[in-house]
């Protein structure tokens, strides 16, 4: 019983690290770092989170995304945001958080759109591409959450490339990427079994 649950951990875990080096690999030479060095695209999507914790306290994910999509469009990289994320309850809403947040950066009104839908980063590539009518975008978040989203926006045909946001360090930010390896295995298994979004939806024109 004990060899067999130490060779189930052992695959497992070599599942997870294949899966973690395809989709870097896939990555290499999409994402930036640096504002100067990125291409111009008519319109990035930022992916969401929530702007605090469960305790209360700041979520340095969420600020540094704003942070990010706020630099990317006052250096006229990008004319348009589309800000995916969860609104599956009335209480919690994801794109209308960055919508204020990004506006408080000086982001105009008119430069904005809200997919309220992106409960998962498939579901934001999908409707960027169904929904908002996009055939290439910029990804916003941090590199390791840029990576997989690349991926999935080739399967879901768009051209993609992404801005890394500022990471997160700390205990936060490690929980965060360790959870990072098993949404990778998932992405492979809803990619296999054809996963598809919750809601698409009418189109919802960008120009």
């Amino acid at each position: 019983m004990l060899w067999s649950l130490l060779a189930l951990l052992v695959l497992a875990t070599v599942v997870a690290l294949v899966c973690d080096r395809i989709i870097a690999s896939n990555a290499d030479g999409k994402c930036y770092s640096s504002l100067e060095k990125i291409p111009q695209r008519q319109v990035a999507v930022v992916l969401g989170t929530s702007p605090l914790y469960k305790n209360g306290l700041e979520n340095l994910f969420f600020t540094y995304r704003i942070q990010a999509a706020a630099q990317l469009y006052k250096a006229g990289k990008v004319k348009y945001l589309i800000l995916s994320g969860d609104n599956n309850k009335r209480e919690y809403n994801e794109p209308e958080e960055m919508k204020k947040a990004l506006i408080a950066q000086g982001v105009p009104e008119q430069a904005i759109f809200l997919d309220y839908a992106g409960f998962r980063t498939l579901d934001s590539m999908v409707r960027a591409k169904e929904v908002f009518m996009q055939d290439s975008v910029t990804v916003i978040s941090q590199h390791f959450h840029n990576e997989r989203a690349l991926y999935l926006a080739e399967k879901t045909g768009l051209n993609a490339i992404a801005y890394d946001a500022k990471d997160v360090p700390g205990s936060h930010g490690l929980k965060v990427r360790l959870r990072e390896y098993l949404a990778r295995v998932k992405m492979f298994i809803d990619l296999l079994i054809g996963k598809q979004p919750h809601f698409l939806g009418e189109t919802i024109e960008i120009k």
